[in-house]
């Protein structure tokens, strides 16, 4: 009897287990991922206005801050961070108050006394994918992944089942974090043919050895040979995939 009695309990557990995964609400954030170059010099006055005052003033104007970071190589000076709206109306009505803020006003004309310093930026809008985990639920620390994939024409559609299906389980079985999946929203470059994701890793060296294990799993191997027979090549084109190491500014919410 208490067998049977355990055994339904796991049966009930699993079916709530199922509910919970079906109930899940889809992300409809509007996500953007911005990169500046700051100006010779300038780089380390550019984090001290983001940390002083844009940050904040991104917040009083709606828009989430989730991360800031830098490459572990950064001969271009670059400052990378990613924020959310609740749509990309919502967007627009943000940098619109923003710009026109009185204390960002003041805050930029302070900071460029010397001249400006930022030398050019570019913005890219997401939506994330229906596999991304919530970027507030997630803890990262040690070192940060910046992957972008380019599909092979139609096969975006291939890459994401893949990834649903076969690469988020094989990551985490290999020690890797994942922080958030998204593709460019219709309109935006890259749009319908790449994919853009963030993992952590504990260190530099923790990357390396991840993705060695990774490459080399059969279960891996099984599921890129079965989704690249059924899609008559590979989901990717040639040099279509690219990689570049971070970490995060002393400022970022996400660490």
């Amino acid at each position: 009897m208490k067998r049977l009695q355990f055994i339904a309990l796991l049966a009930l557990g699993a079916c709530s287990c199922l509910q919970a995964k079906e109930a899940r609400t889809p992300d409809s954030a509007c996500y953007e991922l911005r990169i500046y170059h700051a100006q010779d010099g300038k780089l380390d006055a550019l984090h001290a206005r983001f940390r002083d005052h844009t940050m904040q003033l991104f917040e009083r104007h709606g828009m989430k801050n989730i991360a800031y970071w830098v490459p572990v190589e950064n001969s271009g000076r670059r400052l990378i961070y990613l924020l959310s709206y609740p749509d990309a109306a919502a967007r627009e009505t943000s940098w619109r108050a923003f710009a026109a803020d009185p204390e960002w006003v003041s805050a930029k004309a302070a900071s460029e006394v010397g001249g400006a310093l930022v030398a050019k930026h570019e913005s890219l809008l997401l939506g994330a994918t229906e596999f991304s985990p919530a970027p507030e639920t997630v803890a990262a620390g040690g070192v940060f992944e910046m992957r972008t994939y380019t599909a092979s024409p139609g096969n975006l559609p291939n890459l994401l089942n893949r990834f649903r299906d076969h690469t988020l389980g094989l990551f985490s079985k290999h020690g890797m974090r994942h922080l958030g999946y998204y593709t460019p929203l219709a309109g935006q470059s890259g749009a319908g043919e790449t994919l853009i994701y963030f993992l952590g890793h504990a260190s530099s060296a923790a990357q390396v050895a991840s993705f060695a294990e990774f490459r080399a799993d059969p279960a891996w191997l099984k599921a890129k040979a079965a989704s690249e027979a059924a899609a008559g090549g590979s989901l990717t084109v040639v040099d279509g995939v690219k990689s570049e190491l971070l970490v995060a500014t002393d400022y970022s919410p996400l660490k």
